[in-house]
């Protein structure tokens, strides 16, 4: 069942157009920029969109006044797409965008670790700069999600990573924002019968968790689909692959490895599901398996055929079965 949130064919967006009446130079780089920042995506050669609210047009009216000031041209437009773009392409535009711009925060956060000795914490000149890198990072995260407009799934990738950082250069300071659920074993038993709560528009970490839960954790899950960032759990509610969630992702583990880790469950075949989504969901090649491939171009066949969460959830779980059955017969 869907929550909360915007409708995919009801979305009111801002639309900045602008013209350079001769070679702009530098003026059209810093516009370039200003538009970056804001997390405005360019949906046709100079037109950008934003989706509709107080701050977007604030953001835009500044940007449109450094275009006039510089002698160019420009105009800001309240627009609804219908016909030849929907919204689900605009909202995919920022999605695409956002898991980018984590992706490549991902990226510089393993190469820094890696380039740390493994006692960094024992060398104080180390630990300092790693914490002053560490600083950076989190303000880098904390400006990529001011404009995640829509909650791109690369957010808890990234944000896992940075905590396991955090805890790599100071492993007795503990971290007070940490969701204390999310570090303690949790018996099958207190998660039966449950409504399993995530975020909406669900792919492939959030698509084979939900096969992982109805199938060996709690057979009479109902899930749930929310289209905000965060989300208080009412008392028969556990949230999982989102922000604050007591399932989500754990330094370099998605969603379906803590899972499947917490639950106790020893399954070959499973573990190997975890290695392949593991893959899928971070990009970083760790596992390497033959199918990985293919399993991900059927998942992201799924997403895109239907909106429906609970559709593609259905449609993933016959893929998952099957898989699964492949490898219990089958010679790992």
């Amino acid at each position: 069942m869907a929550e909360g949130g915007e409708r995919f064919d009801d979305m009111r967006w801002l639309v900045l157009v602008h013209h350079f009446k001769q070679d702009p130079g530098s003026l059209r780089v810093k516009i370039w920029r200003r538009l970056q920042a804001v997390g405005a995506v360019a949906i046709r050669k100079s037109l950008y969109t934003l989706p509709m609210n107080e701050q977007s047009q604030e953001d835009f009216q500044w940007i449109l006044r450094e275009i006039i000031a510089g002698g160019a041209e420009g105009a800001i437009l309240e627009s609804r797409f219908v016909d030849g773009m929907d919204d689900r392409q605009i909202r995919g535009f920022f999605d695409t965008a956002r898991d980018a711009d984590y992706a490549a925060l991902a990226e510089e956060i393993r190469d820094y670790r890696n380039r740390l000795p493994s006692a960094v914490s024992k060398d104080e000149e180390q630990s300092r700069d790693a914490k002053s890198q560490l600083n950076k990072f989190r303000k880098r995260l904390k400006a990529i999600e001011a404009i995640d407009f829509f909650g791109a799934n690369g957010r808890e990738t990234t944000a896992a990573l940075l905590e396991s950082f955090a805890e790599y250069i100071s492993p007795d300071s503990g971290d007070e924002t940490t969701n204390e659920n999310t570090m303690k074993q949790i018996q099958l038993d207190d998660v039966k019968g449950r409504v399993w709560v995530t975020r909406r528009n669900v792919h492939v970490d959030r698509i084979a968790s939900a096969w992982l839960i109805r199938r060996r954790i709690d057979p009479q899950a109902v899930f749930k689909f929310t289209a905000s960032k965060k989300y208080s759990p009412s008392n028969r509610e556990v949230r999982f692959d989102m922000f604050d969630a007591e399932f989500t992702h754990e330094g370099d583990q998605c969603t379906f490895e803590v899972l499947l880790a917490r639950s106790g469950i020893s399954d070959v075949a499973l573990e190997h599901i975890a290695q392949i989504v593991h893959d899928i969901d971070l990009k970083d090649n760790k596992f390497a398996h033959d199918e990985t491939a293919g399993v991900a171009s059927l998942l992201a066949g799924i997403a895109a055929g239907s909106d429906d969460d609970d559709h593609r959830i259905d449609r993933g779980s016959a893929l998952l079965d099957d898989l699964y059955r492949s490898f219990q017969t089958g010679k790992l």
